[in-house]
């Protein structure tokens, strides 16, 4: 496992379970209609919605509930019932405002999600965190949401920095896919306990203290990326 790299010239963020805690709303959404469908909802059920977007959260649960072509209609439900809970309010994970903050202060920073626009911008809005994105791009204003690499072509493009350039931040297996195919370093902070993912970086939470020096030191010198490489390396 690498350091993060300093001579990184963007960041991108994921939203849901990695800045913002908005994974115990659709929790609760997920838990109520495994137990409609006779089913119990635990780490395994999770990990298989975790980071879709609504449409395929659907089709999976759809498929586990042995109910073909129900797939819209509990995408539908779902996106309706976690409508109501993020009604609510979801807060900033911890840590989540200060690196956040010092990470605009030294590069261009973006949000890159698989939720629809309604519910990022609720998010972002319930957590405080709105007014530091200048941009942000939803699954629903991308041909192909995550794991596709769309969403964080589209970011870098927008933010005018190349994607091996750059660093992605996220928390489930379907963000990293996405981030991993667009070319960017990949730094992971899980929303599900285990480490088996694939990472550039991991860590326990965005409120370790050397996330927030890291940020500090972005911007301060070019990273030179090795012949067999494409994605951005430490100093």
């Amino acid at each position: 496992m690498r350091s993060l790299p300093t001579g990184a010239e963007a960041v991108v963020f994921d939203c849901d379970g990695l800045l913002v805690n908005t994974e115990d709303c659709w929790t609760v959404v997920e838990t109520a209609i495994f137990a409609e469908h006779g089913r119990p909802f635990g780490p395994a059920q999770k990990a298989l919605v975790i980071g879709r977007t609504v449409e395929d959260a659907g089709e999976a649960m759809a498929h586990h509930f042995g109910r073909p072509g129900a797939g819209a209609d509990i995408a539908a439900e779902l996106l309706e019932r976690v409508r109501n809970e993020l009604a609510a309010g979801a807060e900033a994970l911890p840590g989540a405002v200060e690196l956040v903050r010092a990470c605009r202060a030294a590069v261009p920073i973006a949000v890159a999600s698989n939720s629809p626009r309604e519910l990022l911008d609720a998010s972002l809005r319930s957590a405080g965190l709105a007014d530091y994105f200048p941009c942000s791009f939803a699954a629903d204003e991308v041909r192909s949401p995550k794991p596709a690499p769309d969403l964080y072509l589209t970011a870098c493009e927008a933010l005018g920095v190349a994607p091996q350039r750059s660093v992605a931040f996220e928390d489930s297996a379907t963000g990293i896919a996405s981030a991993r195919a667009a070319g960017l370093y990949v730094a992971v902070v899980p929303s599900l306990a285990g480490t088996g993912l694939d990472h550039d970086w991991l860590g326990t939470s965005l409120a370790e203290p050397d996330l927030v020096a890291w940020a500090g030191e972005l911007g301060r010198e070019t990273a030179r990326p090795t012949p067999d490489t494409a994605r951005v390396t430490g100093s």
